[in-house]
């Protein structure tokens, strides 16, 4: 008897796990829903930037000298013509001192040789050299003090500093950037866009400017411009947003930036996963049905409908990749 109902066992196990599963694939998979919706449907382009002045001018030195003072920091506020740094000008003071006193010959020269030519004891060409050398000479000495001026590196614009890359004892040359000025009201935002959103793009399109500095804040702008070269090894170009109230925003501060490029008001829109191949999935009766829709925007969250569901119509929010037409389905319980 215990065989018997062994054996029987044995034969009965499969029968159970094939029931099993076949009442498993007949119980309707449980999906996600959501509701179509009117809404704004937005499209934007994604960029990151950071904040600049418009205008930044950089200091440096017209001779090579060394720093002998530097009179100014970072976060000064400077005006046009203000004396920055101080070079080392010894030399130059005495090439000036050399300069005038080689002016202060020549001009006397001249007089004495206009007043011998006056009484006809020098000839015309004489007076003439003895003319033209005083000219030089002067003309030599008001080149040296303008070198001599040159020692002091002054602000070519109103501003404040942004940034000071020199301290005293270094040695300033024409090429090395020692300082930079701009104007912290006149700001814009510098963004990176990738080349393929150019063609997008237009002067005035609204921007919205993220920062983590300031979270849940957004701030307003306008698109500007468009640097007309890409760089080719990044793929990139260059935007130009202006921030709608642009004071206070620390120059340097990167924000993430969205431009946006269309905009329509109160149309129909579905979670952007909702949308497979050019249609969305509803329940009819228990079971998946395939909708083609036409869509138009498509943003990061949302997609907008313009054909094929109205507002209201519940769709799946994320149909699986190997859902059929006829499955059975149920919408998930909720809380």
């Amino acid at each position: 008897m215990k065989r018997f109902r062994f054996w029987l066992v044995l034969l009965l196990l499969p029968v159970v796990v094939a029931a099993g599963f076949f009442a498993l694939r007949a119980s309707p998979a449980s999906v996600k829903m959501a509701v179509a919706r009117k809404g704004n449907a937005v499209e934007v382009v994604y960029a990151t930037g950071y904040v600049e002045p418009r205008h930044p001018a950089r200091v440096a030195a017209r001779l090579t000298a060394p720093v002998r003072s530097v009179l100014v920091d970072e976060g000064d506020r400077v005006v046009r013509g203000q004396p920055l740094i101080l070079l080392d000008d010894r030399e130059q003071r005495m090439q000036v001192a050399q300069a005038e006193a080689e002016a202060s010959r020549a001009s006397l020269d001249a007089a004495r040789t206009l007043t011998l030519f006056g009484k006809g004891w020098v000839t015309k060409a004489a007076r003439d050299q003895a003319v033209a050398s005083r000219a030089a000479s002067r003309a030599g000495a008001a080149a040296a003090r303008a070198r001599l001026d040159q020692m002091v590196v002054r602000a070519g614009l109103s501003g404040i500093v942004l940034k000071r890359d020199v301290q005293p004892g270094d040695l300033a040359t024409p090429n090395a950037q020692l300082m930079q000025i701009g104007d912290p009201g006149d700001l814009w935002v510098t963004a990176t866009v990738d080349e393929r959103d150019v063609p997008r793009l237009r002067a005035g399109q609204r921007a919205l400017l993220k920062s983590d500095a300031w979270p849940g804040r957004v701030l307003q702008g306008r698109l500007v411009e468009i640097t007309p070269g890409g760089d080719p090894t990044q793929r990139a170009f260059r935007a130009r947003i202006v921030p709608d109230t642009g004071n206070g925003l620390p120059i340097g501060l990167s924000l993430e930036v969205n431009i946006v490029t269309q905009q329509h008001a109160q149309a129909v829109v579905v979670p952007t996963s909702a949308v497979r191949d050019g249609a969305v999935w509803t329940i009819e009766q228990g079971r998946a049905r395939r909708v083609p829709v036409t869509t138009g925007i498509v943003g990061a969250d949302n997609v907008e409908i313009r054909s094929g569901v109205a507002a209201g119509t519940q769709v799946i929010a994320e149909p699986a990749a190997d859902l059929k037409a006829g499955d059975r389905v149920r919408p998930a319980r909720t809380g």
